[in-house]
């Protein structure tokens, strides 16, 4: 079975519930109190798209002004990026990003900030699907994270995006430990093991 390496990255303002999405994904439950992420946290998660089995090293960010400096050193090599709130992402990644906007919280519709078509109008500029979801009833955290894996998929299949590891067992079983990696030429290329 294939496996493609993907590096996401969650951004978003403190309290749109990015770390409770992620919690989602992963445990498949809700956890109602949750404290304030410091710097960053990573999930590793998996799904299987088309018999390919797609590895993702998710980074939730913290969503204090305070740390939003450090937000760039999470972002380098991100294949991916959820996007938990309104305001505008400054690109500092090389190579392909996929971007994602995420509406949060929707179980909480009287609370509501912005509108639905708001946040449509918005991703569609930005040339991004967009999800509403809520960690706590799990509506659409499952979708969401499909969606991000299976357009990785498609990346990988089509040599699109350079920076995603790709993984073959039959391959792999002459480099042990190696990390098939597609060149610019779109040939492989073996690289010593590591992480996302």
């Amino acid at each position: 079975m294939k496996t493609v390496a993907v590096k996401i990255v969650i951004l978003g303002s403190q309290g749109v519930g990015k770390t409770s999405l992620v919690t989602r994904y992963e445990t498949k439950s809700f956890q109602k109190n949750t404290s304030s992420t410091i710097g960053a946290s990573f999930s590793n998660v998996e799904a299987i798209i088309d018999d390919v089995k797609v590895k993702m090293q998710v980074w939730d960010t913290a969503g204090q002004e305070r740390f939003r400096s450090m937000a760039p050193m999470y972002y380098r090599g991100a294949n991916a990026a959820l996007l938990a709130w309104a305001h505008e992402l400054t690109h500092r990644v090389e190579g392909e990003l996929m971007l994602v906007v995420v509406g949060n919280k929707m179980d909480l519709a009287e609370q509501r900030v912005v509108p639905a078509a708001t946040a449509r109008n918005y991703a569609d500029s930005i040339g991004a699907p967009f999800f509403e979801t809520s960690a706590l009833d799990n509506t659409g955290v499952q979708e969401m994270f499909q969606e991000v894996a299976a357009s990785m998929v498609q990346q990988a299949e089509t040599n699109t995006n350079p920076n995603l590891r790709v993984y073959s067992n039959e391959q792999g079983k002459n480099r042990r430990g190696s990390i098939l990696q597609l060149g610019e030429d779109g040939g492989e290329r073996a690289r010593g093991g590591g992480c996302c």
